[in-house]
């Protein structure tokens, strides 16, 4: 317990007292896209619930990558009371939702961020053959998006969860210590992910878990974000995922406890420049083909 905290309030001064900003001067060459440029499909990156991640934020060097293999890209920053609003999308993607009494207020409770009707809209949508890509981050992300994760069989811990390790390192899933499982996104050329604090989450039986949680593994969940002490609830992780796949109804959903994989930041630290996520080269080599992969099966 105290090695995990050690780990945890090491990881302190980079996530939260640091300056976090999108990494502009990230890129990524793809060498053969997908699609031809603006002939992709839409994806729709979603802005209206007080989303910590948008398009135009910290989801920009996504966005940036997605363009490079073809894809559209538009902000949703309306609410989602009429399923109608869904139609024009391929892929719908929700990133860190805040309830509105969490915004800058990182302390429990942490309400749903949607309401009941907008959580019965994007199932029916997601039934009728739309894919929902799904990120919810460590406290107060989880909570705010369980309501939303549990419409669908998959149940977030509103903590933060980390891999066992003696080391401030992220956390890195891969085939060989059997936290990286082999999947229709993997696809057999994909031998480690990297992860970069983030949630955990349970998930319904036809899912197919994708980044998985051993014995050893563990969620710390304080009552104030990225405040922990000896008296922390922790609870182990052994049968959970901080990522997976699952087809539902006509359409698919893909759901991950951690956003910084999928986008490029930089910290400004004493020490220097850290980067976090797909900039990464050193920690996530392979997170950018792990991302094309995961779009490629959404879509």
């Amino acid at each position: 317990m105290k090695n995990l905290l050690f780990v945890l309030i090491g990881i302190l001064p980079l996530t939260l007292f640091a300056q976090q900003e999108p990494d502009m001067s990230f890129e990524f060459s793809i060498e053969d896209p997908a699609y031809q440029k603006e002939a992709g499909p839409l994806l729709c990156i979603d802005s209206a619930h007080n989303n910590f991640h948008t398009l135009e934020g910290g989801f920009a060097p996504f966005a940036r990558v997605m363009k490079e293999d073809g894809y559209n890209l538009i902000n949703v920053d309306s609410s989602l009371d009429v399923v109608e609003q869904l139609k024009a999308c391929d892929v719908f993607i929700i990133v860190n939702p805040l309830h509105k009494s969490n915004v800058r207020n990182w302390v429990l409770p942490n309400p749903s961020a949607f309401s009941e009707l907008e959580i019965a809209n994007l199932n029916k949508w997601v039934e009728e053959g739309g894919s929902l890509f799904l990120i919810a981050d460590h406290m107060p992300f989880a909570g705010a998006a369980y309501d939303l994760g549990n419409s669908f069989g998959f149940r977030f811990r509103n903590g933060f969860a980390t891999l066992a390790k003696d080391v401030n390192q992220p956390d890195m899933f891969t085939l060989e210590n059997g936290r990286l499982l082999e999947s229709p996104i993997s696809g057999g050329e994909i031998t480690t992910v990297t992860t970069f604090t983030g949630s955990a989450f349970t998930y319904p039986e036809k899912a197919i878990p994708v980044l998985v949680f051993k014995r050893g593994d563990y969620s710390l969940e304080p009552e104030v974000a990225w405040q922990f002490n000896e008296d922390t609830k922790t609870v182990a992780l052994g049968n959970y995922t901080q990522g997976a796949i699952m087809e539902y109804g006509a359409g698919k959903i893909a759901v991950f406890g951690e956003a910084a994989m999928f986008t490029a930041q930089k910290i400004q630290t004493p020490q220097g420049e850290f980067k976090v996520g797909l900039n990464n080269t050193d920690l996530a080599p392979q997170n950018p083909s792990f991302l094309l992969n995961l779009m490629h099966w959404l879509d």
